[in-house]
């Protein structure tokens, strides 16, 4: 693969999915799941996804010194994502997901964050080439030391929505959030320097810049499986059509077609789809 150089700054996880026929009301127990273990976190996800998509990635992460890191490293070290900067931590466990997933797909998480809250920006590199992708499962400070230090287009996913300086919005060529988060940013979203896109779901995606739509688009039809690792594969897909020059609307729409592939598969980083796969869909 020859592709856009991307370095990915995020959380590394290992998933442990439960499928049960609906999701717990608030104090009610659910029988009768089936469960799974799966490779996770936002970073991960999104560096295999791009990498899936012909980029050259590289991951930087934390992981603990445990049984859990080779489990969750094992699909990026396969499919050569570049885990030399992904690094172990004696003091913290590597994170754990705790995903609960009903019979139509949707579903409920809680993390564990283990050695990914423990990343501080001491533990970046001095420099960072090439494109930038975040989401905000690490410490703040990290991610806004990171964006600080990129020197090529950056992307921040906007997951799980949190407080972060005004510096990250004005440097960020991509935001990324979902409907639900972009509620909680309001009108500060749309005062970025860079692009914004905004997950609707099943209705699709549009891409704003300084209040401006520049482009909707909506994701093919498929029968939805489990939405888990679906935003993530929408972050990744955006972002490697916008290096590669497609058009706003074209790269929307790329990236709407790579998450709902996404969800058509158990698990977040198994279901994530190859180029070629969603070209069949196109």
């Amino acid at each position: 693969m020859s592709g856009p150089k991307i370095t990915v700054v995020g959380s590394v996880n290992l998933d442990f999915v439960a499928t049960a026929p609906t999701l717990p009301a608030p104090g009610e127990t659910v029988t009768g799941a089936t469960l799974a273990r799966h490779p996770g976190g936002k970073g991960a996800n999104q560096a295999l996804a791009a990498r899936r998509l012909g980029a050259q990635v590289a991951l930087v992460g934390r992981v603990g010194v445990d049984a859990l890191a080779d489990e969750a490293l094992a699909l990026l070290r396969a499919e050569g994502v570049d885990l030399s900067a992904c690094e172990a931590d004696a003091r913290a466990p590597t994170g754990v997901a705790l995903i609960a997933v009903s019979a139509e797909g949707e579903n409920q998480i809680v993390v564990a964050p283990g050695a990914n809250a423990a990343f501080g920006p001491e533990r970046l590199p001095a420099a960072i080439d090439g494109a930038l992708v975040c989401q905000l499962e690490l410490p703040v400070e990290t991610v806004a030391a990171a964006v600080a230090r990129a020197s090529g287009f950056v992307c921040v996913n906007l997951a799980p929505a949190a407080d972060i300086p005004d510096a990250v919005f004005a440097r960020a060529d991509l935001l990324v959030a979902n409907e639900a988060e972009a509620r909680f940013y309001g009108e500060r979203l749309h005062r970025a320097a860079g692009q914004v896109a905004i997950t609707l779901g099943a209705r699709g995606a549009e891409l704003w810049r300084g209040g401006e739509r520049l482009a909707s688009a909506v994701p093919p039809s498929v029968e939805v499986v489990d939405t888990t690792g679906a935003g993530d594969c929408f972050v990744a897909a955006l972002t490697v059509a916008l290096l590669e020059g497609r058009g706003y609307e074209a790269a929307l729409t790329f990236a709407c077609a790579a998450g709902a592939l996404a969800a058509t598969r158990p698990g977040a980083q198994p279901s994530l789809p190859t180029r070629a796969d969603i070209e069949a869909r196109s």
